[in-house]
C-alpha cells in the first residue's frame, strides 16, 4: 500500500491541485500558518513534516475524495476536445518566456505569463493534447522591496527541491556562435498538461549560458538573445529529445520566434531550399502578439544575432543576410535590426492579437509588411483572451453559481435573477473584509476598515498605463477619499531597468505618506499571483487607466466580475468587448487626441467624473437594509455578462477550432 506521504506528494506533484479547492484546504489543514508563510507551497509544506505529524493531521476520508477527483480527471474519456475537436489528436506544442501557474513556482512576471498559465489550465480542463515549453529561472523575477522611498529588486534563489519538478534524463545541444551549450529540462505537470522547463544552469558550460538559468527579464539584450534562442531553439530540439511531434507550434509573443529557424533547418537537411524549408515551418507555427507598444517587440543588431546564431546559419547553408532579412521591417535595410515580432509573423501560417481592438491596432502596426493588400486583408486577427476561472474565483461565488447555475462550470450562461441582492451584498461584504484583514497584516495599516469603498489599481507600472493619473488633482482626490470611507489600494512592479516606471511607483509611494492620505491610499509590495488573486477577489471597483489603444487585453480586469466586482476602464484591450453601460463604467471617449497631456487631461476628468457622480452615489446610497440596490445591479451584470465571455475555456476552444485545426485560418 502506497503510505501517506508518497499519496500527499503525488497530489502536491501535480499543479491541478492550486484549481481544485478541496485539494488546497487538504494541504492547508496541515499547517495553516506555516502554509501561508511557505506561499501555499505543498511540496515544501510536505518537507517540514514529520511522518507522526502527517498521520495525525490528514483526514483519511477526505484525501481519499481528492485523490478519486484527480483520477477521474486524468482519466476521463469525455473531454470538450474529444466531442468538439477530435481530429486534433497530436498535441499542440505552447511556447512562452513566462509562466504564471501559482505563487509558489516564480518564472512569471505579469500579464502575459499570468495569460500563459491560465492556457495550459484550460487547455488540461478541456482535454486538448497539449505540451508547453519554457525556461527554468532560479531566481525567476525580482521581487519587490520597498525602501527610500522607491523600489528596489531582490533576486532570492529558489530551491529547486522544493517546487512540483521532475528532472529529465535528456541534454539537448544549443548554437551559440559556432558552438554549442548544453541544456536540460524538467517537467512540472499542469493536470493533463506537460510544462517542459528548459535548464543551461550545468557543470561544463559558461557562465554566460549558465546566468540563462538565473533570471527571467534580465541582464542585456545579449542575455535576451541567448535566452530566446535556448527557448525556441532549444525548445525544438528538446521536443525531437523527448520523442513529441507537434502538430502545432503556438508562439506566445515574439520571445519565442527562433523556433521558426529550427523548423527550417530541419527542413533544410531533409533538402528543401530555404524557401520551400521556411514555407514548411510557416505551416506548422501560428503566433499569437501581445503588446500594440513598439518600445515591447525584441529588436537585435546584427552584431548579437551574429554572435548568437552564425554558427546555425553556416549549418543552414545560407548566406550571411538572411536571417537578418526574415526579421527587417523592410528587407534591405541594412540599419535595420532583427525584430522577433516579424520573424514570428513570417514564418506562421496565422496571426493574431489578444482583443478586437488589439487585432485592428496590430494591423495597422504591421500592414506595412504586406504591401500588396489591403488594411481588412493584412492576415493578423484576433481572438481575445480570457481567464482561468477555477483559479481566480472565490469560493463563495463558485458555491453560489453551483447552487443556482449548475451548468456553469460547463459553459453554460450565469443568471443570478433568483438571487437576492442581500445575499449578493452580504458575498461582496465578506469578499471585502478579507482583503481588508489581508491589507492589514501586509502592509501594518491598522486603520483600514471593511465598511469602506475599495477601490484597486495594479499592474505593471509602465508609463502608458498612468498608474498616477489620479494624483493629477490630489486636492480633488483628498476631497473625494473624506466625502466617504474609501480606500485606494495600489501594487505593481517597474521592471528595474524602466527608470520612468520605478519614477511613477516613487510618486504613488509620495502620496500614501502624505498625511491627508495616509490610510486611504496603501501601496501593497511584491505584486505576484497571490496579491492579484486577494485584490480581483476583494475590491468593489478596479481601475485601468491605459493611454488608448496601448493596452493589448488587460486580463487583470477579467478577474474582477467574477468576484462581483465592478471594471471601471478606459474602453481599450479589453473592455470595449464587454461594456454595455450596465456592467461598469467606461472612462474617457474613445477617440484620438492631439498629445498625450489633452488625452491625460480629458481621461482624469473623466475618471473623476464617473467617481464623484455615478460610483461614490451607487454605492453609499443604500435602502432601508442597508443594501446599495443600484450597486448591487451592475454588480449582478458584471458578473452575469463577463464570466463565460472572457473565460478561458472560451478562448482555448477557439484557438483549437480557428488556429490549431485549421492550416488556412488567418482571421
Amino acid at each position: 500500500m502506497v503510505d501517506l506521504r508518497a499519496r500527499l506528494e503525488a497530489l502536491a506533484h501535480n499543479l491541478w491541485w492550486c484549481w481544485n479547492p478541496e485539494a488546497g484546504a487538504l494541504f492547508r489543514a496541515l499547517d495553516p500558518e506555516r502554509w501561508s508563510e511557505l506561499h501555499h507551497n505543498p511540496v515544501h509544506l510536505l518537507a517540514e513534516l514529520s511522518d507522526d505529524t502527517l498521520h495525525a493531521r490528514v483526514a483519511l476520508p477526505r484525501l481519499h475524495a481528492v485523490e478519486a477527483q484527480l483520477h477521474d480527471y486524468l482519466g476521463s474519456n469525455s473531454t470538450w476536445a474529444r466531442r468538439n475537436v477530435p481530429a486534433l489528436e497530436s498535441p499542440v506544442a505552447y511556447f512562452s518566456m513566462e509562466f504564471a501557474l501559482h505563487e509558489s513556482l516564480p518564472i512569471y512576471s505579469g500579464g502575459l505569463g499570468v495569460l500563459a498559465g491560465d492556457h495550459l489550465k484550460s487547455a488540461s480542463d478541456l482535454g486538448i493534447p497539449f505540451v508547453a515549453v519554457g525556461l527554468l529561472y532560479r531566481e525567476g523575477y525580482f521581487k519587490q522591496v520597498i525602501e527610500y522611498g522607491g523600489q528596489v529588486a531582490a533576486y532570492p534563489r529558489v530551491p529547486l527541491d522544493v517546487l512540483p519538478l521532475k528532472k529529465l534524463d535528456v541534454v539537448v545541444e544549443v548554437p551559440h556562435g559556432k558552438g554549442h551549450y548544453k541544456a536540460t529540462a524538467w517537467e512540472i505537470a499542469v493536470g493533463r498538461v506537460k510544462l517542459y522547463l528548459l535548464d543551461a544552469d550545468l557543470p561544463g558550460n559558461d557562465p554566460i549560458h549558465r546566468e540563462l538559468s538565473r533570471h527571467l527579464y534580465g541582464g542585456d539584450d545579449s542575455t535576451r538573445i541567448r535566452q530566446e534562442v535556448l527557448l525556441g531553439i532549444g525548445g525544438m530540439r528538446l521536443l525531437r529529445a523527448l520523442g513529441i511531434e507537434p502538430s502545432v507550434v503556438h508562439m506566445n509573443e515574439g520571445h519565442c520566434a527562433f523556433a521558426v529557424l529550427e523548423l527550417m533547418r530541419e527542413q533544410i537537411a531533409l533538402g528543401k531550399k530555404p524557401g520551400a524549408a521556411l514555407a514548411a515551418a510557416r505551416e506548422k507555427c501560428v503566433f499569437t502578439t501581445h503588446t500594440p507598444v513598439p518600445a515591447g517587440h525584441d529588436r537585435f543588431s546584427w552584431d548579437l544575432k551574429n554572435q548568437a546564431l552564425m554558427g546555425l546559419r553556416a549549418e543552414m547553408g545560407l548566406p550571411e543576410g538572411y536571417l537578418m532579412e526574415l526579421g527587417r521591417e523592410k528587407p534591405g535595410n541594412l540599419d535595420e535590426s532583427l525584430c522577433m515580432t516579424v520573424l514570428a509573423l513570417r514564418g506562421s501560417r496565422a496571426a493574431n492579437g489578444v482583443a478586437a481592438l488589439h487585432g485592428e491596432v496590430s494591423r495597422k502596426m504591421w500592414a506595412h509588411l504586406w504591401p500588396d493588400r489591403q488594411l481588412a486583408e493584412v492576415p493578423i486577427g484576433h481572438v481575445t483572451n480570457g481567464v482561468h476561472v477555477p483559479s481566480w474565483i472565490h469560493p463563495r461565488v463558485s458555491a453560489l453559481l453551483d447552487r443556482v447555475n449548475p451548468g456553469w462550470r460547463d459553459g453554460a450562461p450565469v443568471d443570478l435573477s433568483e438571487v437576492s441582492d442581500a445575499e449578493l451584498w452580504a458575498i461582496r461584504n465578506d469578499l471585502r473584509f478579507e482583503l481588508v484583514g489581508y491589507a492589514r497584516r501586509r502592509t501594518g495599516h491598522k486603520t483600514l476598515i471593511s465598511q469602506s469603498l475599495c477601490i484597486g489599481f495594479a499592474r505593471r507600472f509602465a508609463p502608458y498605463k498612468r498608474g498616477s493619473l489620479l494624483f493629477s488633482d490630489p486636492d480633488r482626490l483628498a476631497r473625494l477619499l473624506f466625502r466617504h470611507p474609501i480606500q485606494l489600494f495600489y501594487a505593481g512592479k517597474a521592471h528595474p531597468r524602466d527608470e520612468a516606471g520605478q519614477a511613477i511607483i516613487r510618486e504613488v509611494l509620495r502620496w500614501t505618506r502624505e498625511e491627508r492620505f495616509r490610510g486611504r491610499v496603501v501601496f501593497l509590495p511584491d505584486y505576484d499571483v497571490e496579491l492579484g488573486r486577494r485584490l480581483t477577489q476583494g475590491v468593489d471597483l478596479w481601475l485601468n487607466l491605459p493611454r488608448r489603444p496601448r493596452e493589448a487585453s488587460g486580463t487583470s480586469g477579467m478577474k474582477v466580475p467574477l468576484n462581483l466586482g465592478v471594471n471601471a476602464s478606459v474602453l481599450d484591450g479589453w473592455w470595449p468587448e464587454a461594456y454595455d453601460g450596465t456592467n461598469g463604467f467606461a472612462v474617457g471617449k474613445p477617440v484620438e487626441y492631439a498629445s498625450v497631456g489633452e488625452q491625460d487631461a480629458a481621461d482624469a476628468e473623466s475618471l473623476f467624473r464617473i467617481l464623484e457622480d455615478e460610483v461614490v452615489p451607487e454605492f453609499f446610497d443604500r435602502d432601508a437594509h442597508g443594501i446599495p440596490q443600484a450597486w448591487v445591479a451592475r454588480m449582478r451584470r458584471s458578473l452575469e455578462t463577463c464570466l463565460q465571455a472572457f473565460h478561458t475555456d472560451r478562448m482555448v476552444g477557439e484557438y483549437a477550432r480557428r488556429f490549431y485545426l485549421d492550416p488556412s485560418a488567418a482571421r
